[in-house]
């Protein structure tokens, strides 16, 4: 099978047009030092070939385009392009033996990732380059709409689970981490972080409430939002017993918060993110929630291999990477703040960060 089996049909693709950018780092007289390291380096004969290769499809960089902020299956990646699954195999084969794309298990499926290089790699210029084109390069219309059906369809799942275990929420949450684990942390966490005001503090995904009297304590308001409209009732009757002042419950995801023009000056998200379609446009959404000086604040699990928490806890995502929440929080224009990571005896293990909206931005 040649390279151009799922293009040789399609129109021209608009990713093409950072193929010149790659063909101009490869052949310039004044090489990047990056380059001439490679060459002095004696590194694989074959290793930039396969990337140069890998890269000078356009329907390949279509896919990497799509795959800036989220990870995909085979499955979702055809209906996504509307492409037969041999050909999509193929080419995701090209890309991942060119060190464009990794992989990871979630349960029994296979997702596809971008890959980033190790610093020291010594094409890791070259593919920073290519991944800082193609995502000025607008996605075509159709793959948009396909991107945001299976977004709101993992969201269901998501919400669906939720409404149907909701009256066993607490019972799910201790298989894996129960709040008590990591509350007093994050509380510490929160007592730590320098901000400008404490006037209002968003949660997001307040489970059933808990963590909203911790913030009622500190900020003159308090919002929570879930998309769940079973969990945001438990944390409505657990404010109304704690008769929590200053709160206002929302029922909805965060793409929302930009029409309510939210400004947070603390943000929250315990245990959430591991639950949602897409986290890396949660911290698009987010980003834009938080006021200047603002800090983000993140509690979730790291990246493991337990899949039985996808149907007993209705996770989406197995944990993530450490550099995940860089990588998005870096991509949202937030700076990067503390980072605590602590392990539980059931082997999962919990990370804690801190992110900060620069006072520019």
């Amino acid at each position: 099978m040649n390279d151009t089996t799922l293009t040789e049909n399609l129109e021209p693709p608009l990713l093409t047009e950072a193929i010149p950018l790659l063909s101009e780092i490869a052949v310039a007289d004044e090489a990047p030092p990056i380059l001439m390291d490679v060459v002095e380096a004696q590194v694989d004969a074959q290793s930039l070939p396969n990337l140069l290769k890998a890269a000078g499809d356009g329907f390949r960089l279509e896919i990497l385009r799509v795959m800036a902020q989220d990870s995909f299956g085979v499955l979702e990646l055809c209906r996504i392009f509307n492409a037969k699954q041999s050909g999509m195999s193929h080419h995701l084969k090209v890309l991942t033996s060119a060190g464009l794309l990794s992989t990871r298990r979630e349960g029994n499926s296979i997702f596809y990732r971008r890959a980033y290089l190790a610093p020291e790699n010594p094409f890791v210029s070259l593919q920073q380059a290519l991944f800082a084109s193609i995502d000025q390069l607008p996605i075509a219309e159709p793959v948009q709409k396909q991107l945001l059906e299976l977004e709101q369809e993992r969201s269901l799942a998501s919400q669906q689970f939720f409404a149907e275990n909701a009256h066993k929420f607490r019972e799910q949450q201790d298989l894996i981490a129960s709040y008590p684990v990591y509350a007093e942390h994050m509380v510490q966490l929160l007592n730590t972080t320098p901000l400008r005001d404490w006037r209002l503090a968003l949660e997001v995904g307040p489970g059933e409430g808990e963590f909203l009297a911790v913030l009622a304590q500190k900020f003159a308001q308090v919002v929570a939002l879930d998309s769940s409209a079973e969990m945001l009732n438990k944390s409505r009757e657990f404010a109304t017993q704690q008769k929590l002042r200053g709160m206002e419950f929302i029922h909805g995801d965060t793409h929302g918060l930009a029409e309510r023009k939210i400004l947070a000056d603390c943000i929250v998200v315990n245990m959430v993110l591991h639950h949602t379609p897409s986290p890396a446009d949660i911290f698009q959404d987010l980003s834009k929630a938080l006021a200047p000086k603002g800090a983000l604040l993140i509690c979730d699990l790291c990246r493991h291999e337990q899949a039985w928490a996808r149907e007993a806890c209705g996770d989406l995502w197995q944990g993530f990477e450490p550099q995940d929440f860089s990588r998005w929080a870096r991509a949202a224009g937030l700076d990067e703040g503390q980072s605590v990571y602590f392990a539980l005896r059931n082997g999962f293990q919990i990370q804690l960060r801190q992110f900060f909206k620069p006072a520019n931005f």
